[in-house]
This record gives C-alpha cells, sequence and structure tokens, in this order.
C-alpha cells in the first residue's frame, strides 16, 4: 500500500478514521526493556490498532535491535534503555 493511500484507508480491524500521532513502543528481551518514544504511526480512532508507513515497522524493529545491542555490550542489562526521536 502507497504512503497515500495508507494515510486515507479505514481501519482494516474496525473500520475506523486513522490519526497521525506519535507514540511510544516498549519492547522486552531477555529481561532488558528498551523503549522508543516519538514514533510517527497511524492510530485507529476507535480500536486503537496502529499502523506505519511502508518500511516503518521494519525500522522500528532495527532501532529496537540496536539498543539491545547497545545495552548488551555495555554491560546495562539490569537496566532498561530509552531512546527519543527528535524532529528539528
Amino acid at each position: 500500500m502507497k504512503k497515500a493511500d495508507i494515510e486515507t484507508a479505514p481501519c482494516s480491524e474496525c473500520g475506523g478514521r486513522l490519526e497521525k500521532k506519535y507514540i511510544s513502543q516498549e519492547f522486552e528481551r531477555e529481561g532488558l526493556k528498551v523503549k522508543l518514544l516519538g514514533i510517527a504511526a497511524l492510530v485507529c480512532s476507535k480500536c486503537r490498532e496502529i499502523y506505519f508507513q511502508p518500511g516503518g515497522a521494519d525500522k522500528v524493529a532495527e532501532a529496537a535491535n540496536s539498543l539491545f545491542r547497545l545495552a548488551q555490550a555495555e554491560k546495562q542489562h539490569k537496566h532498561g534503555l530509552t531512546a527519543q526521536l527528535c524532529r528539528a
């Protein structure tokens, strides 16, 4: 689906209207938590289903995996890491 199509399409789960929001997502792996803040997404106004632009979910997963690698390399396995996306 193209970017323009996804922004105007109804929710595939309930038919609700999609709204552009900036969300946070938390991931956990082997007791370590990482959190990404400020992720651009489309969120259904009725059921709260989350949609990303094409390729967006892969980029979110890549960012989370990078934080997990950083935490393991820096021996921060007892603490969580948080990354915040900033727009210029």
